[in-house]
């Protein structure tokens, strides 16, 4: 006999407060085993269908692994030495950015900089905080940085996480299935079966778009000579994954670092602007609906409130897990909403009545 409703609904929600606990109190802990778990899912349909061309599970894992390998030295010797570069000098040039903007103003806009209109007391006030925190916030945030990303987890631990979870993926899903609760493992797995098909339009396709885009957005600035394009391109795609902030973002910053390099050469201006409203064409009417579709169920605004209250709760793993939970949450909203459709408390007197006339042709067969 299956437990009362009252009784499930009690259970199903203590363990989802264990689950987020533990992952406010581990924190950055499990970040390798997150990040592990999300290339695994992701090359998972990979190696299956390397098993269905003939390969076993530890052979089909050992052949993506080296490709990824070899991959990742080929962008890190031509890639990533001048993204760095190109960073390290985008951030060490935002102070004299913005002495550039105050004498650009000056000279262009006299009138606007007045020494008492606010908008110039605003910017000294902006310089002599970026002089005195600066170094401070890039010292500390630099620091953060190494202390949750370190090079030790990047190169050897997320790695090995990610290929024994590769190797073992389909055996793990199956002992997950075996202690399902019998009474509701079919529309769990119905369920369980929409969020990965959600998860897979969402996460692959918007991966290739951002992956796309950003290569677009960098070769293309990098192509008029912007400063600093392959780093501006680089955020460009990599935002891209959250809809409407890569164009806004990306396009805000070359467009103004064009204004500073090109003031006069009003072509070069027009063509960084042109090179993002063609990504944003691009994206819109060929990419998006052919990689991502249309019927993933994750609206835009949705998206960022998940990315934006995950990442406040739970740091950086927020923000990793935010997609995944924004989905099942998303499956299991629509879900409840057809249940509601169909019980009682929607239908009110309407469901005894349909019910009642359902009934009466047996009736009258009797």
């Amino acid at each position: 006999m299956a437990l009362p409703v009252k009784e499930q609904a009690k259970y199903w929600g203590i363990a989802a407060v264990v689950f987020f606990a533990l992952l406010y109190l581990l924190g950055n802990v499990i970040l390798p085993f997150v990040l592990g778990m999300a290339v695994a899912y992701m090359l998972d349909p990979v190696a299956d269908r390397l098993e269905k061309w003939g390969l076993s599970r530890i052979a089909a894992t050992i052949l993506i692994t080296a490709v990824a390998v070899v991959l990742f030295v080929i962008v890190s010797l031509m890639v990533l030495p001048a993204l760095v570069k190109q960073a390290t000098g985008l951030v060490e040039t935002a102070p004299q950015l913005l002495d550039d903007l105050q004498a650009f103003l000056t000279a262009h806009f006299p009138g606007i900089l007045d020494e008492d209109s606010q908008l110039h007391q605003t910017l000294l006030q902006i310089g002599d905080t970026i002089q005195s925190k600066g170094g401070e916030f890039l010292q500390t945030a630099l620091a953060s940085a190494m202390s949750v990303l370190n090079v030790a987890m990047i190169l050897v631990l997320v790695p090995v996480i990610t290929f024994y979870l590769l190797m073992d993926w389909d055996r793990m899903v199956a002992q997950i299935d075996k202690i399902l609760p019998r009474d509701h493992a079919p529309t769990i797995r119905r369920l369980a079966s929409q969020i990965d098909e959600t998860l897979a339009a969402f996460i692959r396709g918007q991966g290739m778009v951002c992956l796309i885009l950003g290569t677009f957005y960098a070769v293309a600035l990098m192509l008029v000579g912007l400063n600093f394009g392959l780093v501006a391109g680089a955020i460009a795609g990599a935002l891209t994954f959250i809809p409407y902030v890569g164009a806004l973002f990306g396009g805000a910053l070359s467009i103004g670092l064009a204004l500073f390099q090109f003031w006069g050469e009003w072509q070069w201006i027009a063509a960084v602007i042109a090179i993002f409203a063609i990504g944003q064409f691009f994206e819109g009417n060929i990419l998006t609906p052919n990689l991502v579709g249309s019927s993933i169920g994750l609206h835009p605004v949705w998206l960022i409130f998940s990315l934006t209250a995950f990442g406040t709760l739970f740091g950086f793993v927020g923000m990793l897990i935010a997609v995944p939970v924004a989905a099942a949450i998303g499956v299991l909203a629509r879900f409840g909403i057809d249940e509601y459709k169909g019980s009682r408390l929607y239908m009110g007197l309407e469901a005894d009545t349909e019910r009642g006339a359902s009934s009466d042709p047996d009736d009258t067969a009797s």
